[in-house]
């Protein structure tokens, strides 16, 4: 009796372990575009909590990640600023077919860290009483593209031109502005309106009519494709527990 007693347990312990969420718990590899490296943070927490699995996370420029993965890098999801680079690595053949999905549509500000220095018309950018405005690399960061674009519909690309500084993704143009190596930078709304921060400085929500729209698509890499928690990740940014991080940081649905 006493061994039946005791396989019973055994056979309960069995079964509340793999209903467990860290039962298979396993790791995925994240390449996150830069702007949305805040909150991916925060919704690595719940996505943990949630499913046991946890996130080996890089954050950058989507261009260098294109260039990483195709020369092999390990990533086995790309967390990009564009929906482009996610169908062409298709396309290419290092992602999933049908994987890729927009998660965010991206505002664009431009920022100072000075209080009161930008208006809520960006007039600062045709006053020029600036020496740099930096911006993120427009072949290898969407966000810098836009902000090319911006300049160009105020009629303002050849005049500026001389006094941008280029950064390599928007989080060193968002450092730039910081550290007062520029006055201005166009960076990514979610860096500036973070949830629960009290605003640093001064910025112009740019009207989206001067800029294409940014959409933001995740998907999944062909080095991921046996990995259940990089497929669980994809699945989990489109659930209702993301997409409240998503939008509270500033993003558009």
């Amino acid at each position: 009796m006493k061994m039946k007693t005791q396989g019973l347990l055994a056979l309960i312990v069995a079964a509340c372990a793999a209903l467990s969420p860290n039962a298979h718990a396993d790791e995925v590899s994240v390449a996150v575009a830069a702007n949305f490296a805040g909150p991916l943070a925060k919704i690595s927490e719940g996505f943990a909590a949630s499913t046991g699995h946890t996130l080996k996370v890089s954050a950058g420029s989507t261009g260098k990640f294109y260039s990483q993965i195709v020369s092999g890098a390990p990533f086995e999801v790309l967390i990009a600023a564009d929906d482009e680079t996610p169908r062409k690595l298709i396309a290419d053949g290092f992602g999933v077919a049908g994987s890729n999905h927009t998660y965010a549509i991206g505002k664009l500000v431009l920022w100072s860290a000075q209080p009161g220095y930008v208006d809520d018309q960006g007039s600062v950018l045709t006053a020029g009483n600036f020496a740099h405005l930096a911006i993120a690399n427009p072949k290898l960061a969407p966000y810098g593209r836009a902000g090319v674009e911006v300049l160009k519909a105020r009629g303002l690309g050849e005049s500026i031109a001389p006094r941008l500084v280029t950064a390599e993704s928007i989080a060193q143009a968002y450092q730039f502005v910081a550290t007062g190596n520029a006055e201005l930078g166009f960076v990514a709304l979610s860096q500036v309106a973070v949830p629960g921060k009290p605003l640093t400085g001064s910025y112009w929500l740019v009207p989206p009519s001067l800029y294409g729209e940014i959409r933001q698509d995740a998907v999944l890499l062909k080095t991921g494709e046996k990995n259940p928690a990089a497929a669980a990740l994809l699945a989990y940014l489109k659930g209702p527990a993301a997409r409240t991080v998503i939008q509270s940081w500033g993003y558009g649905p």
